[in-house]
């Protein structure tokens, strides 16, 4: 009887939902709006874990060249593949050369057949990049004619640049780890990695910072129109209903409204879907088919919304006097409670305090834990905020008309106002938080490269045989470049086969030997000795006069070079890589006849800041040189791939969630302002300036923004800290972290506020009196 009684009365509110006139309608597709950007978001976050997984398995997939390629026998069913990838303008461009050794040759996944020599498929990105303007110069790098585009399955995202191209120079080499022979792609061992607890944990927050003020605007969303839904309860109350009939079917008012809102949040989830496909964001991108989320999860969202709906409106009445003539809300509301509210982040940092020094070394996080820790920590944001809005407001007085205004309306209604701030202010306290932890771990995850950025900013590798003076002759008439220093290394043995001593050999002209050595006098044909460096050191067995030294080519080489008799010893100067080079150094008529074939070319680039493209003709001019030759960028440091892959995924994550919170922010603000309607106009009609009163309504959002970024910066402060803790990391305050992370959380709302001005405006005419 009870279940018919609470099934009756809920279907009675989502019937006045439905049939309440234009106003019904008004602040059912506010809720709906406000309800669905939030669900939207939900459902797109229910896809992420199958969207990564569809780009685990497709790179796993097309997987060829690898430092762990079996040695598979000739036959016509296998391959050789060559790792040709390139940049372009900062953008990773993935690149195989390929070459069947017979009619069973295997295909890549997005190919339906091998190209064949001349021939190229490409990317769709990467096509429409080649054809236009903006791509000229990586068309003269990769000028094979397109004969077709990579599908779906053979690319991990819808912006991705790939291609495959045709040749029939490949050769196995001792430098396998660039062309290898395959029968089949995937991962010839596939191995499971165990990841790093630390990585873990940060993974894990970013989620839960993520989702928690979607769940907060969500629960803002299904009490939008409150104080009208209240006085039409009061009208309920008169025609016979009891309090709790009224309370059950403003539940269902609010649930229809959810419901609706999951329609709208689907339909924003597939229009967003759709448009993923053709965006890249942080070198992001994915194809709408793999945004599909899991059935499970979708099905908790379609239950979990209208259930917080119907659980947030009890909540909120059970503080509410609805009587036949009236509500008693618009009476001073009694003093809200701290303690309780205290008690939800005190017991946060309580779950998480026994985790506090773990580290690394010590097995993984407890996820439960940490979650649970996390989530109430955030949601005491939500908790403390209405009390400080109302303890501070209540202090709050004198001022100029516009302020009295803004400062007595806070005062009769602190708990909406806190409800509109409380989602930007758990944003803000999450992304403090995760920006400390991000800090902190950093230098844990972050190494230093050593490059003198000074004497080159690019690195060429070129293969074994490539001519010295030619390469040297090829870059200096390059484009862009100021400066070059090309130098051949290679080692040498103690003996042809078993060898026990392995010292390095530097080839080079007078001028570039001496930016790695100090040589009073040179000439072509001299030969120098390092002592003193700091890898490729030459032992006194090795170093004496006479002592025939083998060249290292992986096999038994026939190439030897003898210690000449008073070779010169010389100490070593840092080199472009930061190091002291050691070993022997050569200039060209000093190295054997045909030993250039066990010598491979590194070129250290200087370039010229004033062009504009200097790095991709340097790169042109590599390919030209060989299209097995590598050009990379330096840096002064080099992060941890995963590491750099997380922080990508919270800087993606967030730019959705502010996006989430800029629009329902707005929302919010409209409901705000559609309710005051005719309060707005009625001042008007009595002679107060429109001036004053959006100067009133600036003020109404300013002050519980102000005051919920300061809640949420200690709030995030506090719960940075404890992680740091967590992860055994020294605990510092980022100051510049935080105020960004504060300013962009006030740029929002600023933004919205003034988003907010023309409809202001439109309110405030006397039209604003009429009434149905």
């Amino acid at each position: 009887m009870r279940r018919r009684l609470w099934v009756s009365d809920l279907g009675m509110g989502a019937r006045f939902a439905f049939a309440g006139g234009r106003e019904g309608w008004a602040r059912m597709l506010l809720t709906a709006v406000g309800v669905g950007l939030g669900v939207a978001l939900l459902l797109l976050t229910t896809a992420i874990p199958n969207a990564l997984a569809v780009r685990q398995e497709r790179e796993e997939a097309r997987t060829d060249v690898t430092f762990n390629n079996p040695k598979i026998p000739r036959s016509d069913a296998t391959l050789l593949v060559a790792d040709v990838p390139t940049t372009f303008r900062e953008k990773e461009v993935r690149g195989r050369e390929v070459q069947p050794e017979g009619p069973r040759a295997p295909v890549p996944p997005g190919l339906s057949r091998l190209p064949g020599v001349g021939e190229m498929v490409v990317s769709p990105a990467l096509k429409r990049l080649l054809e236009s303007d903006d791509g000229k110069l990586l068309r003269e790098r990769l000028p094979d004619r397109i004969v077709g585009t990579i599908g779906e399955p053979g690319l991990i995202g819808s912006q991705e640049f790939a291609y495959f191209r045709g040749v029939d120079h490949l050769v196995i080499t001792e430098e396998t780890y660039r062309i290898a022979r395959i029968d089949r792609f995937g991962d010839p061992d596939p191995t499971p990695q165990s990841m790093d607890p630390i990585l873990v944990l940060l993974t894990l927050v970013v989620f839960l910072v993520l989702l928690m003020p979607v769940a907060v605007f969500i629960a803002a969303a299904v009490r939008f129109g409150g104080e009208r839904r209240d006085r039409r309860l009061a009208a309920l109350r008169l025609v016979g209903s009891d309090s709790g009939m009224t309370r059950r079917v403003a539940a269902g008012e609010a649930m229809a409204g959810a419901v609706v809102g999951l329609v709208f949040g689907t339909v924003f989830f597939l229009i967003g879907r759709q448009a993923a496909g053709s965006m890249e964001l942080l070198d992001v991108s994915v194809f709408p088919s793999y945004l599909d989320p899991s059935p499970m999860l979708a099905l908790l969202v379609a239950v979990a919304v209208p259930a917080a709906a119907v659980l947030v409106t009890l909540f909120a009445l059970r503080g509410v006097v609805i009587e036949p003539l009236g509500v008693v809300r618009t009476a001073k509301p009694p003093r809200r409670r701290l303690w309780w509210r205290l008690l939800v982040p005190l017991a946060g940092l309580g779950l998480l305090y026994p985790m506090i020094g773990k580290g690394r070394d010590n097995g993984d996080f407890n996820q439960y834990l940490v979650s649970a820790g996390v989530l109430l920590l955030l949601v005491g944001v939500t908790a403390l905020l209405p009390w400080v809005v109302e303890a501070v407001v209540a202090r709050l007085g004198a001022g100029g008309l516009a302020w009295q205004l803004a400062i007595r309306r806070l005062q009769l209604s602190s708990g909406t106002a806190a409800r509109m701030v409380n989602g930007i202010a758990v944003a803000v306290a999450g992304a403090i938080a995760l920006q400390m932890l991000f800090t902190g771990v950093e230098g844990q995850y972050t190494e230093e490269t050593g490059n003198d950025l000074s004497r080159a900013q690019m690195q060429v590798w070129l293969p074994k045989g490539t001519a010295l003076a030619g390469t040297a002759a090829a870059f200096e008439a390059t484009e862009g470049v100021r400066k070059v220093h090309v130098f051949g290394e290679a080692y040498v043995n103690d003996r042809r086969k078993d060898a026990e001593e392995l010292t390095q050999i530097t080839v080079a002209d007078c001028a570039t030997l001496r930016s790695v050595a100090s040589i009073p006098s040179c000439r072509d044909g001299d030969s120098f000795l390092v002592e003193g460096g700091d890898y490729g050191s030459v032992t006194p067995a090795v170093s004496k006069p006479g002592t025939r030294l083998w060249f290292d080519d992986g096999q038994e080489s026939p190439y030897r070079w003898t210690v000449p008799a008073g070779i010169e010893r010389v100490r070593p100067v840092t080199d472009p890589t930061g190091q002291l080079r050691g070993g022997f150094l050569l200039t060209p008529a000093a190295l054997p006849a045909g030993s250039e074939r066990a010598v491979s070319v590194q070129v250290y680039v200087s370039l010229d800041d004033q062009v504009a493209d200097a790095a991709e003709y340097v790169r042109n001019t590599t390919g030209r040189i060989d299209p097995i030759g590598e050009a990379s960028m330096w840096t002064a440091e080099e992060r941890s791939e995963t590491f750099d892959k997380i922080r990508t995924g919270l800087l993606v994550g967030a730019a959705c969630v502010l996006a989430l919170i800029g629009a329902s922010l707005l929302v919010s603000q409209l409901e705000q302002l559609r309710e005051r309607r005719k309060l707005l106009s009625s001042l008007v009609a009595f002679g107060t300036r429109r001036r004053t009163l959006s100067l009133s309504v600036l003020w109404q959002t300013a002050i519980p923004i102000g005051l919920g970024l300061l809640l949420a910066s200690l709030v995030g402060i506090t719960l940075g800290t404890v992680l740091l803790m967590m992860t055994d990391t020294p605990v510092s305050v980022d100051w510049a972290s935080v105020l960004s992370m504060t300013g962009i959380g006030a740029a929002v709302v600023l933004a919205v506020t003034l988003l907010s001005l023309p409809p202001l405006v439109r309110l405030m005419r006397p039209e604003g009196l009429r009434t149905e």
